[in-house]
């Protein structure tokens, strides 16, 4: 039995998450950390994290940037895992993660789908095949218009992983309108589109001549994010110290 700590467990992520791991016999929500609580859930839950003293084997973070640095604080110091799922982390403390995985054990994936983690290995190998055949490469996300960045940081991890199959010589193209020339064939085009309620929609096309291949992933509910944290937590309790991500977790799996 993993037994599991919810780093903003009363947030939109944190009460999906509490509800997966009920209804997961290997998994135990132990307590709860959040900036409120109204005593709704059926696990303990600290409004300081210092306070917590509750022993687990694994913290799932699904919170804001500005909790992270106690968060990390709180880990080093219990040598506990993280599964850290928080985005926007600011320069200082990408490199606050990067020095307490040399103490503890720490996960960290812009995104937490298993789908568009094994989405990102299947790019690799679709790429090396594709670009040198001539192939234009084209990414568009969609997401609902509450989503204030833009692209989103998956948009970007997908890029990412087909740039490092050619030592990252390719350049990403945002805005076309201000490009009055032809494309390149040395860049990925990244578009994004916000409105209504879309989760998370992410198409990668490879636009070869007279012919098209499309890779898509669609998440229909937050509960896809959720369930790959909980396969992360699984993976990541009782780990040596380190950096990890998704991949590993896919791996471990096959």
């Amino acid at each position: 039995m993993v037994r599991v700590i919810m780093h903003g467990c009363n947030g939109k992520m944190g009460q999906v998450i509490s509800g997966l791991i009920a209804a997961d016999s290997e998994v135990e929500l132990v307590a709860g950390i959040d900036a409120r609580d109204d005593g709704h859930n059926s696990y303990p839950v600290f409004t300081d994290i210092e306070k917590c003293d509750v022993a687990a084997d694994c913290v799932i973070d699904f919170s804001a940037a500005v909790a992270v640095d106690k968060l990390l604080d709180y880990c080093v110091a219990r040598k506990l895992p993280c599964v850290l799922c928080t985005t926007g982390l600011s320069e200082a403390q990408l490199k606050k993660v990067e020095e307490a995985s040399k103490s503890t054990a720490i996960l960290k994936s812009a995104n937490m789908s298993l789908g568009i983690n094994l989405l990102l290995k299947m790019l690799k190998e679709a790429a090396g095949v594709l670009a040198p055949a001539g192939f234009d490469m084209e990414i568009v996300e969609k997401h609902h218009n509450l989503k204030v960045d833009a692209p989103s940081g998956t948009a970007l991890a997908l890029a990412d992983s087909i740039n490092e199959e050619f030592d990252n010589e390719y350049e990403y193209i945002y805005d076309r309108s201000s490009k009055r020339e032809k494309r390149s064939q040395k860049e990925i085009g990244i578009s994004a589109v916000r409105g209504g309620t879309i989760v998370g929609d992410h198409d990668v096309i490879f636009a070869g001549a007279d012919e098209v291949i499309t890779f898509s992933h669609t998440a229909y509910s937050k509960a896809v994010f959720g369930k790959g944290a909980v396969q992360a937590a699984k993976f990541l309790a009782g780990k040596d110290a380190g950096m990890y991500n998704m991949a590993d977790v896919i791996e471990a799996s096959r």
